[in-house]
């Protein structure tokens, strides 16, 4: 139990965070983004947890800001406190050293959407829908922009900006969204199998290779080329490369360290 807004289940070396607003749709209000961004901050340093499920109970993911508090500040300040707050929590899911693996149902709308665009892997429902519909509303959706504009064709999410329509999983697969999508029984299951199937690589390697993803994706070509060279010139270093190649080459499986 993490409190009022999350529930959280380690199995293994799997932490599974579950959003549990379900009266509210999972609303991104600032105390569940304060919970939150608490969790993953004592995840990053627990190094027996390898990999990390986002999940939420009840018929929604997440439906974004909540509205009524966005409404009930009056004054600038608190509005840009409360925007800061999301994209700061949306950078930490970004850094952490674990993937973090959005388990999507339902809707994930505007900043729901934010999110799973700034989760490393997203698994889907057939049935789940995604959207960022805050033109409807007169508020453009200019912080998920951010995360989504990182993860489909600026054509596709313009289009998702400036109608607001809501697209399919399929469609969020094709445009590159999500990661998967799966039988709605089948959530739970396949999301767990992933996890652990990242979790029994080695940490550190993973992490390495995470924050190094993030990193060079942003920079020019040749920039790009040297700093990848210089991470996995690093990377060979480390202990875990050394048995990870030593067993390939003798034909056993790794003992990895995660040092």
């Amino acid at each position: 139990m993490t409190g009022n807004y999350l529930l959280r289940e380690d199995n293994d070396s799997v932490a599974t965070i579950i959003m549990d607003t379900p009266e509210r749709r999972n609303a991104l209000s600032s105390q569940m983004m304060e919970a939150l961004h608490a969790e993953l901050e004592a995840i990053a340093t627990d190094r027996t947890i390898h990999a990390v499920i986002l999940a939420a109970n009840g018929p929604v993911f997440c439906a974004g800001h909540d509205l009524k508090e966005l409404k009930t500040i009056s004054h600038c300040d608190g509005h840009a406190a409360l925007f800061a707050q999301c994209s700061d929590l949306m950078v930490r899911i970004v850094t952490l050293p674990q993937p973090v693996i959005a388990r999507v149902h339902g809707m994930a709308t505007a900043a729901g959407c934010q999110l799973v665009a700034s989760c490393d892997l997203a698994v889907a429902t057939q049935s789940a829908r995604f959207a960022t519909p805050g033109v409807n509303i007169g508020l453009f959706c200019s912080t998920p922009m951010v995360a989504l504009s990182r993860n489909i064709g600026r054509k596709h999410a313009m289009r998702m900006l400036l109608t607001g329509d809501p697209i399919t999983a399929d469609q969020a697969w094709q445009m590159g969204l999500i990661s998967d999508v799966v039988a709605d029984d089948m959530l739970e299951n396949v999301t767990q199998e992933l996890a652990e199937k990242i979790a029994a690589k080695s940490a550190s390697t993973v992490k390495i290779g995470k924050e190094a993803f993030y990193r060079q994706i942003e920079m020019p070509l040749n920039a790009a080329y040297d700093y990848a060279s210089s991470v996995m010139t690093a990377n060979m270093q480390t202990t875990d490369a050394g048995e990870g190649i030593g067993a390939f080459v003798e034909k056993r499986p790794p003992t990895w360290r995660h040092e």
